[in-house]
């Protein structure tokens, strides 16, 4: 579990970055960018293999980006989650968020050695101003005690 703390921190700075968009709407990854993106947000896709994606541009690499970005949602297999988180803190990034199933015990280890915030085992789109399903889902993870250790580093 993480801290409120964490979440907080991840969502206040304006640009996202998103590692593994997929080009399938239908697929966590891609949803999360337009939902995040009708939120206010702006999102850079990171996809190494597609220069667009829902007609935005994807970058290849978190360093790609025109603008250092401070948060990076990890949306991709836990076996390729460490190098993203490498990839994050050499950008310069300062957040990282680890989607359920990104998330592993050695990723939330290796983020936090690198002196990255971490959130791991919660849903990004429960925090960023939920709505629907969402809105619901936090609203229950409220009444269960959710979110509450700390495993950020600043």
């Amino acid at each position: 579990m993480t801290s409120t703390r964490a979440i907080q921190r991840f969502l206040a700075p304006p640009a996202i970055a998103v590692v593994g968009v997929s080009r399938n709407r239908h697929k966590f990854g891609n949803a999360a960018c337009r939902t995040l993106r009708d939120k206010g947000y702006r999102i850079y896709q990171i996809n190494r293999h597609a220069t667009t994606i829902d007609e935005h541009e994807c970058f290849p690499r978190i360093g790609d980006v025109p603008e250092k970005v401070e948060s990076v949602l990890i949306v991709v297999p836990s076996r390729e989650a460490l190098d993203v988180i490498r990839e994050a803190a050499a950008a310069g990034a300062r957040h990282v968020w680890l989607q359920q199933g990104a998330e592993s015990d050695a990723a939330i280890e290796l983020a936090t050695s690198l002196g990255l915030d971490v959130v791991a085992g919660e849903c990004v789109l429960m925090f960023a101003n939920p709505s629907g399903i969402h809105r619901l889902h936090r609203g229950l993870r409220k009444l269960i005690g959710g979110v509450t250790t700390t495993t950020t580093t600043t």
